[in-house]
Order: C-alpha cells, then sequence, then structure tokens
C-alpha cells in the first residue's frame, strides 16, 4: 500500500472531524451527521482501488 493514500484518508478525517464539531457547536447536528456520512463515502472510494489491488492478489495467489 502506497503510504501517499494513508496521508490523504488521514487528511479526509481529520478534515472530516474539524467540520463534524464546528457544525456541532454551532447547533447544526443534522448537518454534522451528513458530513460525517460523506467523509465516511469519500475515505471508501479512495480506498476501492487498494481493495481491488488485494483482490486481485488473493485471486492470483489461490488460483481462482
Amino acid at each position: 500500500m502506497d503510504i501517499a493514500v494513508i496521508l490523504k484518508i488521514a487528511a479526509v478525517g481529520i478534515i472530516t472531524a474539524i467540520a463534524t464539531m464546528l457544525l456541532k457547536r454551532s447547533g447544526k447536528d443534522e448537518i454534522a451527521t451528513v458530513v460525517s456520512v460523506v467523509g465516511l463515502v469519500v475515505a471508501l472510494v479512495m480506498m476501492l482501488d487498494v481493495i481491488v489491488q488485494l483482490y486481485d492478489t488473493l485471486q492470483s495467489l489461490f488460483d481462482l
């Protein structure tokens, strides 16, 4: 796994956490929840390529 992917996901997590905290403090809990879910989806989409590589590696390893 490339270190750049890990750093990008960490950056998305930090930005999401800060945005969520700011929104909750301003009383917009519903929007904070949406921001959290969107952050999770963005991180999963970023991980999609790594998951595909893992699947291909396992498939070639076990000759499936």
